[in-house]
C-alpha cells in the first residue's frame, strides 16, 4: 500500500489561498455591520463583532476543515493513493452579504424601535437572532443534505445559480469595488491587478508566490508607503485607517444564559423565523454547490461521499451558530485548483489550526486592524467574477436569459443602498417617492425573487408553461405576505392588511401593495395557463 503523502510544499500555497479567502469574508462581515450607517446607534460596534460574532464563526471553519482533513486520510487509505487532496471548506461569501444588511442590521433596528432596548441590548438581541438563524439554516442543510440530488431536479440551475450571479456581480464584486477599492485607488487597483493576473487569468507569479498572498502583501506595503509619503508631502495619499480601540478579547461561548425574560427569547425566535426565508435560498445554493464541489473533486481524481460532504457543512454551521457565529459554512468550489497547487491534507489542517488559534487567542482583532480593506477586498472581485462565470458555465445555454433576469433584482438592491444613505431615514421628495418605492419593492427579498423569476423564465424557455405558472403562483403567495416585494422600511413579513395600513396615503405608491403584487403574479400565471390550453403555444418558438 502506498503511503499517503499528506503534507507537501504545495500545501503552503493552498493554505494562503484558503485562509485569505476566509479572512476576507470575516472582514466583509465586520465592514457590513459596523460601517453601514454613519449613525452609531444603527450599526454594531466593532468590538462587539470581533469579540462575540467572529469567534463562533471561526469555530465552524475549524470543525469543518478538521473533518475534511480526516476524510482525506480515509480516502487515501481506501484508495491506496498518495496524492489525495482534502476538500476545502470555509465561510460562504454570498450569504455573508445577506446576513449583514438583511438580518443583523434590521434586527438591531427592531430591537431598539419595537422593544425599546438600548444600543448594547439591541446588539445582543440582533446577534442572537443571527446566531439562531444560522442554527436553523444548519439544521435545514443537515436534513436536506441527503436530498441534494432531488433539489437539483426540482429547481433549475438558472434559478439557484442566477440568484447567486446577481449577488456575485452586484454585491460581492461591485460593492467592494465602489466602496473600498475605488475609494483608495493607489492601493486597491494595485492589489486588484495582482488578483486579475494570478487568479482570474491564472498566470504564475515569480517564485510561484500565491496570488492572494501577493495581492494582500503588496496592498499593505502600498498603503503603508502611501501613508508615510502623504505625511511627508502634506497631501493625503490614502485615507487614515478607521479603527477602534483594541477589543477586549473573550473566549467563544454558547449563546449566553442570561436573565432575559421568556418574552425576550420568544422575540428572538420570532425574528429568526421571519428572516429565515432570506437565508434558505443560500442554504439550498450551498447544498447544490457542495454537490458540484464533490463532482469536481471526483473529476480531479478524489471521490468523496457526497452525503458526508454536505452533512459536514450543515453540522459545522449548527455548531458555529450555537457558539455565536452568524456565517454559514460551505465547501469551496476550488478543489481542483488546490490539487493543481500540490495541496494534500496539510493545508486544511493548517487552516483549522490557524483559524482556531486566532479565534481562541483573539488574533482576529489585531489582524483586522492591520489589514486595510483596499488591500484585502480585491480577492472578492475574483470571487464575484468566478461565481458569476460559473453560474453561466453550469447553466444550459438556452437558460442564459433566465440567469440574466435573475441579476436584475440584485441591481435594485444595489441601487437602493446609496438612496437610503442619502435619505438617512427621511421620506423622499414627492417627485421621487414612486421611484424609490419601486426600488424598495424590487429589492425586498431579492434573493427569493431572483430564484423564482429565473426558474419561471427557464420553464418558459423549455416550453413548460404550467411549471412556470406554478413558480409565478409561489411568487404571488410570497409577495402577499412580504417575503418578497415588501413595501415597508425595513422589509417585514406580515399580513397584507397590516402592511397596507402602514403604507403612505399616496395612490401611486398604494398601487404597489401586497395585493397588487399578488394579483400581478396571479394574472401572469393565468395567462400562461391559457396559453397552454391553446394548441401549439406550449412549445418553444423557433428563433427566426
Amino acid at each position: 500500500m502506498t503511503r499517503y503523502a499528506w503534507a507537501r510544499w504545495g500545501d503552503l500555497n493552498a493554505f494562503f489561498g484558503l485562509i485569505l479567502d476566509n479572512v476576507a469574508v470575516m472582514i466583509v462581515l465586520v465592514v457590513l455591520v459596523t460601517g453601514a450607517d454613519p449613525v452609531a446607534e444603527r450599526r454594531f460596534s466593532r468590538e462587539f463583532v470581533l469579540t462575540q460574532m467572529i469567534p463562533g464563526t471561526a469555530l465552524g471553519v475549524v470543525l469543518g476543515d478538521l473533518v475534511y482533513t480526516w476524510m482525506a486520510f480515509g480516502l487515501a487509505r481506501r484508495s491506496g493513493r498518495s496524492d489525495v487532496t482534502a476538500m476545502p471548506l470555509g465561510l460562504d461569501t454570498p450569504s455573508t452579504f445577506a446576513v449583514g444588511p438583511l438580518v443583523l442590521l434590521p434586527a438591531l433596528g427592531d430591537g431598539m424601535r419595537r422593544y425599546g432596548l438600548d444600543h448594547g441590548q439591541a446588539m445582543v438581541f440582533a446577534w442572537q437572532v443571527g446566531a439562531l438563524v444560522l442554527v436553523l439554516v444548519g439544521i435545514f442543510k443537515s436534513v436536506v443534505a441527503p436530498m441534494g440530488g432531488k433539489i437539483r431536479q426540482w429547481v433549475p440551475r438558472a434559478g439557484l445559480l442566477g440568484s447567486l450571479a446577481g449577488i456575485a456581480l452586484a454585491l460581492i464584486a461591485f460593492l467592494p469595488l465602489w466602496s473600498h477599492i475605488a475609494a483608495v485607488p493607489v492601493v486597491g487597483l494595485l492589489s486588484l491587478t495582482v488578483i486579475l493576473v494570478a487568479l482570474v487569468a491564472q498566470r504564475a507569479l515569480p517564485a510561484k508566490i500565491p496570488g492572494a498572498l501577493a495581492a494582500v502583501v503588496l496592498g499593505v506595503l502600498a498603503y503603508s508607503g502611501s501613508m508615510q509619503l502623504g505625511e511627508a508631502l502634506g497631501w493625503p495619499m490614502v485615507p487614515p485607517q478607521v479603527s477602534e480601540a483594541a477589543a477586549a478579547w473573550r473566549a467563544p461561548e454558547l449563546l449566553p444564559a442570561c436573565s432575559w425574560s421568556l418574552a425576550w427569547w420568544e422575540n428572538v425566535a420570532l425574528h429568526a423565523l421571519t428572516y429565515l426565508p432570506i437565508m434558505l435560498p443560500f442554504a439550498l445554493a450551498t447544498i447544490v454547490g457542495g454537490i458540484d464541489c464533490t463532482e469536481s473533486a471526483a473529476a480531479a481524481g478524489d471521490e468523496y461521499d457526497t452525503r458526508s460532504i454536505l452533512l459536514t457543512e450543515g453540522l459545522a454551521s449548527v455548531a458555529a451558530g450555537l457558539c455565536g457565529g452568524v456565517i454559514q459554512n460551505t465547501p469551496y468550489i476550488g478543489h481542483p485548483a488546490y490539487k493543481a497547487m500540490g495541496g494534500r491534507a496539510a493545508y486544511t489542517l493548517a487552516v483549522a489550526g490557524f483559524v482556531g488559534a486566532a479565534g481562541l487567542l483573539g488574533w482576529f482583532t489585531h489582524l483586522f486592524e492591520w489589514l486595510p480593506p483596499a488591500a484585502t477586498f480585491p480577492i472578492l472581485i475574483f470571487i464575484g467574477l468566478e461565481i458569476a462565470a460559473q453560474s453561466f458555465r453550469a447553466t444550459p445555454v438556452a437558460h442564459f436569459p433566465a440567469v440574466a433576469l435573475a441579476i436584475l433584482p440584485a441591481l435594485a438592491y444595489l441601487a437602493l443602498i446609496p438612496v437610503d444613505q442619502a435619505l438617512a431615514g427621511r421620506a423622499p421628495a414627492e417627485h421621487a417617492a414612486v421611484a424609490v418605492q419601486s426600488l424598495r419593492c424590487l429589492s425586498s427579498g431579492f434573493i427569493v425573487t431572483s430564484l423564482l423569476w429565473a426558474s419561471a423564465l427557464a420553464a418558459i424557455l423549455d416550453g413548460r408553461l404550467i411549471r412556470s405558472a406554478a413558480y409565478f403562483g409561489i411568487a404571488g403567495a410570497c409577495s402577499l405576505f412580504g417575503i418578497i416585494h415588501s413595501p415597508l422600511v425595513p422589509s417585514a413579513i406580515a399580513l397584507p392588511n397590516t402592511v397596507l395600513a402602514q403604507m403612505p396615503d399616496n395612490p401611486a405608491i398604494l398601487c404597489q401593495s401586497p395585493y397588487h403584487w399578488a394579483a400581478a403574479y396571479g394574472l401572469a400565471a393565468l395567462l400562461l395557463i391559457v396559453l397552454t390550453l391553446l394548441r401549439g403555444h406550449s412549445q418553444p418558438v423557433e428563433p427566426t
